[in-house]
């Protein structure tokens, strides 16, 4: 097991970019499925018909930057044309509610006439993007914020080699994942000759894997697809196939996404928090720190149920000692924030900040254990921790 923090010493620049530590991340994925139903979160948690409200209420718990997206295959139902019926009013109750906005270019869904594999996707991407950016800046002043692609690491392995969603393929992993770099860098590109200011995130899944202990022999294959969670970043800077063009002007704010099976191992089992196979979260950021040296973000954290405030506890636990240790982490992003209908089966999936929204307001239910986490960690930024006495008594509601 690696113990990053005991063999560097961090030096990081003294910076923040977000108007609040903690982010709300709200579930934007727009893909085709398998059986090519057409999957549109923001419609289906009625966040676009509420997200007005949405934001409001974040902003009562201390959040006041968020996750969010806009819709590709919307705004460009019909080639090189677009419609911003369906973002338009987002952007205005962002600005209504005064926070800050990372907006999602594309979130797993294109638009139906594309081909992904072709040079017209990325070429169509980067105009759409550019377009984008134009709205935006005309829209507000502030620095823009973009996730041109959100993980295109999972992405690539869940489109690309398990046909789990578009484009439903198998054993075109790194084709896919060739491609989607391909597309960020020329949206970059494009997006900065809008408005140079522009500041970009990734989004990619943070892993460890691990050869099971009776197994000890698969250490290096377990090890080499623990490194591939590296590859998309390598990607954008050039350091990997840099006839991508790569360069590390592409790689700004590392955003990272961590959740409770982002460690298993190989062709076993998730490894347990308290197994002591369980690599610690601050020593996992280290190292990404140390390889990139740029800001990071953990772009997406949560888990479901009665876990959500455990969960967030533990994560802010090792925020906490990445801070102090000097780690430039900028925020800690809920995701998804809002209860959602599961990509497979529509079952409801608990794991928000808050709840289902009433047909009638917009009101949605807030988790309080959930919340008092959040309470008690509001100064986490400072690298300490405020205590909430009522903590314990709402963990065991």
């Amino acid at each position: 097991m690696q113990e990053t923090l005991h063999n560097q010493q961090l030096q990081p620049p003294h910076s923040r970019h977000f108007r609040s530590f903690f982010l709300g991340g709200f579930e934007c994925s727009s893909h085709r499925r398998a059986d090519g139903r057409r999957l549109d979160l923001i419609a289906s948690t009625l966040h676009e018909q509420w997200a007005q409200s949405d934001y409001n209420a974040l902003v009562a718990h201390g959040i006041r930057t968020m996750r969010d997206g806009i819709r590709w295959h919307l705004v460009e139902s019909q080639p090189w044309q677009y419609d911003w019926s369906s973002f338009l009013p987002m952007l205005r109750a962002a600005q209504e509610a005064k926070v800050q906005v990372i907006w999602d270019l594309c979130h797993y869904g294109y638009p139906d006439d594309l081909d992904i594999w072709r040079p017209a996707f990325v070429d169509r991407f980067a105009h759409y993007a550019a377009a984008a950016a134009r709205v935006v800046s005309q829209e507000s002043d502030e620095v823009p914020f973009y996730c041109p692609i959100n993980e295109m690491s999972f992405w690539a392995w869940a489109g690309g080699d398990m046909a789990k969603f578009n484009p439903t393929a198998k054993g075109r992993g790194m084709e896919l994942k060739h491609q989607l770099v391909r597309a960020t860098i020329a949206a970059i590109e494009a997006i900065r000759d809008v408005d140079p200011r522009a500041r970009f995130i990734t989004a990619e899944p943070l892993i460890n894997v691990l050869p099971r202990p009776e197994h000890p022999r698969d250490k290096r294959p377990a090890e080499i697809y623990r490194q591939a969670q590296f590859e998309a970043c390598d990607l954008l800077i050039g350091d990997l196939w840099p006839g991508l063009g790569g360069d590390p002007r592409y790689l700004d704010i590392v955003g990272l996404n961590f959740y409770s099976d982002n460690q298993w191992f190989l062709g076993g089992d998730t490894i347990a928090r308290d197994s002591p196979y369980y690599r610690p979260l601050h020593d996992m950021l280290a190292e990404v720190y140390l390889r990139y040296g740029r800001p990071l973000l953990l772009a997406e954290t949560g888990a479901e149920g009665r876990q959500r405030a455990p969960w967030l506890e533990g994560v802010c636990l090792e925020v906490d000692k990445a801070i102090k240790a000097g780690i430039p982490l900028e925020g800690v992003c809920l995701y998804p924030v809002l209860d959602y209908p599961g990509w497979d089966n529509d079952r409801h999936c608990e794991t928000g900040l808050l709840g289902p929204a009433d047909s009638g307001h917009g009101n949605r239910p807030l988790y309080a254990p959930l919340a008092a986490v959040l309470r008690k960690w509001q100064h986490l930024p400072q690298g300490h921790a405020a205590q909430d006495p009522d903590l314990g008594k709402v963990l065991s509601a």
